[in-house]
């Protein structure tokens, strides 16, 4: 039966799903209203554990009390951007991420002019990709409408699409023929580490 084509939301929503499973390790980049925290610590459980960043004092707090209305588990939320990511896991999380997510623009209903920007956010990725395990994914929600959405936008095409592709799949999904400037997903695969480990069999 034809179910339709997924949209942004929901096919995040599905590679999330397929991917990361009880007691996993993730990291929500973007924590915003705290959609997605909820999400992944709902995914991992009591015994996995997920990290948020956001640099804005209201993403925190919203993001705080949307897990206190829906979550228990482990949640560590930082006020900090993500671009300072590997400073704060613990180094026996190094390799061990099942996922991340970041949701790139601003904080909806907050403040416009606050925005995600392409060099601290291209210097996430690269931080965060030595830290997924095999099999791990990264997965970028671009919103690209407002004012220096565009240059993010190129900006992180250009980046992932030279990605050594012997150790990353890299994936676009987005629609062709909606107006104004329409999200896309852009999600990042590990299936090597770069000294060119490889999964164990299956």
């Amino acid at each position: 039966m034809f179910l339709g084509i997924e949209t942004i939301l929901t096919y995040v929503r599905s590679l999330l799903t397929r991917t990361v499973q009880k007691d996993d390790i993730v990291v929500d980049a973007t924590v915003g209203n705290g959609h997605d925290t909820v999400f992944l610590a709902k995914l991992v459980g009591e015994a996995g554990q997920v990290y948020g960043f956001d640099i804005q004092a209201q993403a925190i707090e919203q993001t705080t009390k949307r897990l206190a209305e829906n979550v228990e588990g482990s949640v560590q939320l930082f006020q900090t951007g993500h671009e300072h990511v590997a400073s704060w896991l613990p180094t026996e999380h190094h390799g061990q991420l099942a996922a991340a997510i970041f949701n790139l623009g601003y904080l909806p209903r907050g403040n416009k002019t606050i925005v995600t920007k392409p060099e601290t956010t291209i210097s996430a990725i690269e931080q965060l990709l030595p830290l997924l395990k095999i099999g791990g994914i990264l997965i970028l929600v671009v919103y690209h409408g407002h004012e220096g959405g565009a240059k993010e936008r190129d900006a992180l095409l250009e980046y992932v699409s030279a990605l050594n592709q012997e150790a990353y799949n890299v994936l676009h999904y987005a629609f062709l023929n909606q107006r104004n400037h329409p999200p896309f997903v852009l999600a990042i695969e590990k299936r090597k580490n770069e000294n060119g480990a490889s999964p164990p069999p299956q």
